[in-house]
């Protein structure tokens, strides 16, 4: 994992100034590769790439980056390629490596396949690669978008960048994305290539981008379709699906440096670190973060359980009310935007932690997406279900049936507030609109945000596009809901797993986000995923035996908590309102600071109503108050 950077003419001439502004490109993301530097451009086409290196696989110089080949190819590769070893042994019969890095890999798998190179690499990534030959720049992100791609283009040059804040010099001036804010006020992250900063755009998951002839054109090359085409039995399936998972931990636990791994207490980071033990991935520690200052927020019993396998290494950061004052302005920075939610602040804390110990640290993002582990699925799942009783028809096939729901609708007990505001309108309503209800953040706060001066019905037929594209079947309801949680969700939790574990210049890995693997469970049918609406069962029944009893059996695991609600009206309650104060004080557009202010301390226990309104307000007075610095180009 590393950073990359670079500048291309879109009219062959030369770049002013482009030795400058790859420097520049270079020291902003520079924490992404503590342990190498390298730039290479040609002035004369107007090309330059630069990267930040930390080193992983091939830690000696001959895989240092951008690696030029001898057939004029020169890459610049952000992430890793875990079958490069197989990928060596394809390759090698006309491709003479010089190298042991899974980055030579990507060039010699270019020489042969072309394009299409990114249908045989398996892992994360981003990078770009210049093809002299042709004078054609070839990019591309990995299908779920673990690894970060942003551009933007302006005055003739495309630029890109690892992280958005690379490309704030090149803007004509940093303003908002009215579109994307829309979106991020009602989820807490966009759904599209837009991005909060106007002018600056991401490359979609399992995308390429290629320049050629001073055109820019973009191309899917993966989708994940939702179709039940596997027809055994549950004892062949489990058979599968244990197969699958084991042959990705393998593959995610190839390194050249020490590995650990993130345990929150629930299954899927347990899962991971217990299989890497006990597999042989040299996965050495556990790393987890609890809250003492509030125990209601301390899951480190569970943490402990899942490290205590042969000798692992259970290390934990104890952390306060004054670590948040001390580092959310960091936390911000590295994000570019506010996104997903009070778990980056953890998050950011844990990696730091892990950062003293390891370079590599595997994490279960993705298990919930995967397998169904987000409550609102059966929230969702219960009222179709009510509705097709009531109308006495059939649901989808292999749906339960209400007696069959009931055992497990315990798992609602925390989310009756939820509930209770679900069904307070709209009841029986399309799926579509009844799932953009559940995952609406911006319902208590429609005093707070101009709402007229921002497209709200766009949002929605955004959101509508991908939650009923054509990849799921027809009445596949749990699917569309996982499958729009992948598409959009996940890359915003992957966004803040790769920009809190690069900010303490450490890799992190995601073993359930394999393509096999992945594929596999969207073929299966909804009776295997979701059976009588017990979240994450299928995963659960395959290794009942791998994990302990008291992480299989939990049903109050909350992701990662924060107790912000106790800092915000306790210890924090003068920070907060210093920033609540400063945006009112600034006139912040689409914002109503007087009724932020009013509102202070009226939100719920789990309301993530301040959390976003502050997150927005600290990104305004790092990247916004400080346009004039981001944007100076030495």
């Amino acid at each position: 994992m590393c950073g990359i950077a670079g500048r291309v003419s879109l009219t062959n001439d030369s770049v002013p100034a482009l030795s400058e502004s790859l420097a520049a490109m270079s020291r902003i993301i520079a924490h992404r590769g503590p342990d190498g530097q390298g730039s290479w451009m040609s002035a004369e086409v107007g090309v330059g790439l630069v990267h930040r290196r930390l080193a992983i696989v091939d830690l000696t110089d001959a895989a240092a980056q951008p690696m030029q080949a001898y057939n004029g190819m020169v890459l610049t590769y952000n992430g890793e390629i875990y079958n490069h070893v197989e990928l060596r042994r394809e390759l090698g019969f006309d491709w003479q490596f010089r190298t042991r890095s899974d980055t030579e890999c990507i060039l010699a798998a270019y020489e042969r396949y072309g394009e299409d190179c990114v249908m045989h690499l398996r892992g994360m990534f981003a990078f770009a690669l210049w093809d002299a030959r042709r004078r054609k720049l070839f990019c591309a992100r990995d299908p779920f978008g673990i690894k970060p791609f942003y551009y933007a283009i302006h005055d003739g040059v495309f630029s890109f960048a690892s992280e958005a804040k690379a490309l704030l010099p090149f803007l004509p001036s940093i303003d908002t994305d009215a579109d994307a804010l829309a979106e991020y006020l009602t989820f807490q992250y966009t759904l599209g290539e837009q991005t909060l900063f106007k002018g600056v755009r991401q490359l979609m998951p399992g995308h390429t981008l290629m320049i050629e002839c001073g055109r820019m054109q973009t191309r899917q090359y993966w989708d994940v379709r939702y179709e039940a085409s596997v027809r055994d039995g549950a004892a062949e399936v489990h058979q599968r699906l244990r197969a699958l998972v084991e042959e990705s931990i393998d593959l995610h636990g190839r390194s050249d440096v020490s590995v650990g791994s993130y345990v929150s207490g629930g299954v899927d980071s347990s899962l991971i670190y217990r299989l890497a033990r006990v597999r042989g991935a040299a996965c050495s520690a556990a790393f987890h973060g609890r809250f003492m200052e509030h125990p209601g927020y301390d899951e480190s019993e569970y943490a402990r359980a899942a490290a205590a396998i042969d000798d692992g290494y259970f290390h934990c950061v104890d952390i306060r009310a004054e670590d948040f004052r001390r580092n959310i302005g960091d936390v911000v920075r590295h994000l570019d935007f506010p996104v997903a939610g009070p778990g980056a602040f953890p998050q950011y804390m844990v990696s730091e932690l892990a950062s003293h110990h390891v370079k590599v640290v595997l994490g279960g993002q993705g298990g919930d997406e995967i397998f169904g582990g987000y409550a609102r699925y059966l929230a969702a799942y219960l009222e179709r279900s009510l509705k097709a009783a009531i109308e006495g028809v059939a649901g989808e096939e292999g749906a339960a049936t209400l007696a069959a729901l009931a055992p497990n609708l315990s798992a609602l007990r925390e989310y009756v507030p939820l509930l209770r505001e679900f069904w307070r309108e709209g009841l029986f309503a399309s799926l579509d609109a009844r799932y953009f209800r559940l995952i609406d953040r911006s319902t208590d706060m429609r005093d707070e945000i101009d709402w007229a001066a921002l497209d709200m019905r766009g949002v929605f037929e955004r959101f509508a596009g991908v939650f009923n594209d054509t990849a799921v079947q027809q009445d596949g309801d749990f699917d569309r809901m996982t499958r729009f949680d992948l598409k959009c969700l996940l890359p915003a939790l992957l966004h803040v797993e790769d920009r809190m574990s690069m900010a303490h210049g450490i890799e992190s890995r995601v073993p359930f986000l394999d393509v096999p693997l992945v594929e596999y469970v969207a073929s299966l049918p909804l009776a295997m995923k979701f059976e009588g609406g017990r979240m994450k069962h299928l995963l659960k029944d395959v290794f009942a035996a791998d994990l302990p009893i008291k992480i299989l059996n939990r049903r109050d695991k909350m992701g990662f908590p924060v107790p912000l609600k106790e800092w915000f009206d306790g210890e924090l309650r003068e920070y907060v309102l210093d920033a609540m104060h400063s945006m009112a004080r600034r006139h912040r557009s689409f914002v109503n600071g007087a009724a932020v202010l009013r509102g202070f301390g009226r939100e719920a226990r789990f309301s993530r109503k301040l959390w976003g309104l502050l997150s927005l307000e600290l990104w305004h007075q790092q990247f916004h108050d400080r346009a004039d610095e981001w944007r100076r180009v030495p």
